[in-house]
């Protein structure tokens, strides 16, 4: 810092107030200063400002290894958040979501000294293995329900499956059928509540819950068996992956879609206006998401006893109408 003050001829208090982003430097000095650093190839020594702040300005985020669309999206959601309000971030996957395997990431991460942790948690063990964090250290999780007791920040998944299943009835289908994820996720399990809560209301029939992965193959699986049934002319589907096997199956079954089934699906992928046709979904905002996130984390983080309140943070979801659903053909 001294050699960049002497370049710029300035002292070294006004590079500090420089690095520091301080509002009350002059432009052409605060320029004069940039150039000086880029210069001398002058960057700042992190390590020291920890150990002096014991702040590291970078945050932990427990993931696991997936492609699936929403955790991906709520990991690069969360980045983006961290990098807009000057956070690095260090990411530590898993590839198991039970206890010990998520206790293990955070354990890397409090060992890197990150000043806080958030956990991308679709399975409650990984809220169980944050409760068992060091004391002290900010911890929320992103995804899944309302675990109680413990800061999160979700979508509302029940909402959002209740505006599908809502958006096909309206349409005047008689009932709805639903291709759910995996019933041990809250996430799947909120999506089935929403629906059925919502044919009860309608005073509909409900049918039998079909649940497989959240992937293509189980859609295309449980769409075969659907297809055989002349009956079904609205199919609901837990994720847009699970609605693009039900298209492919409709499609390879003589069904046509939308003249003979309607088809929604959730998550609003960027490639489902593309299938064919354009799929209608349910859209999950992940920016707001990681936003949120970040927001609630930081209010744990500012503190004093580092207690963050059992805060449940919900974004409310919206539907995307597009052409795969259309009103039952006579």
């Amino acid at each position: 810092m001294r050699d960049v003050a002497k370049l710029a001829g300035v002292s070294h208090q006004t590079v500090s107030r420089v690095i520091n982003e301080h509002p009350n430097v002059r432009a052409e000095t605060r320029e004069r200063v940039l150039a000086a650093m880029r210069s001398l190839n002058y960057r700042r020594n992190l390590a020291a400002r920890t150990l002096a702040t014991r702040e590291s300005r970078t945050l932990g985020i427990v993931g696991f290894e997936t492609t699936l669309f929403g955790p991906e999206s709520m990991l690069y959601g969360i980045e983006s958040a961290a990098r807009a309000a000057g956070y690095l971030v260090s990411v530590a996957t898993v590839r198991d979501l039970s206890h010990r395997p998520v206790l293990e990431a955070v354990d890397r991460l409090v060992q890197h000294g990150v000043d806080g942790i958030i956990a991308i948690a679709p399975k409650p063990a990984v809220t169980t293995a944050l409760t068992h964090a060091p004391a002290g250290m900010a911890c929320v999780a992103v995804g899944g329900d309302d675990q109680g007791g413990f800061p999160t920040v979700r979508v509302d998944n029940a909402a959002g499956a209740r505006l599908a299943t809502r958006h096909l009835l309206d349409l005047g289908h008689a009932t709805v059928h639903h291709v759910a994820g995996p019933l041990d996720w809250p996430e799947a399990q909120a999506r089935v509540d929403g629906w059925r809560e919502t044919l009860y209301a309608a005073g509909a029939v409900v049918p039998p819950v079909t649940a497989g992965w959240w992937d293509a193959a189980a859609g295309y699986e449980q769409g075969r068996r659907l297809a055989e049934d002349p009956s079904v002319t609205a199919v609901f589907c837990a994720n847009d992956r699970i609605a693009l096997g039900v298209l492919r199956a409709m499609h390879e079954s003589g069904r046509r879609v939308p003249d003979d089934v309607s088809v929604v699906g959730f998550d609003d992928m960027p490639d489902s206006g593309y299938f064919l046709p354009p799929l209608s979904t349910v859209h999950q905002d992940f920016a707001e998401l990681g936003r949120r996130a970040l927001a609630l984390l930081l209010r744990h983080l500012a503190l004093p006893d580092g207690d963050a309140p059992p805060e449940d943070v919900v974004v409310a979801p919206r539907l995307t109408p597009r052409a795969s659903a259309a009103p039952p053909s006579a």
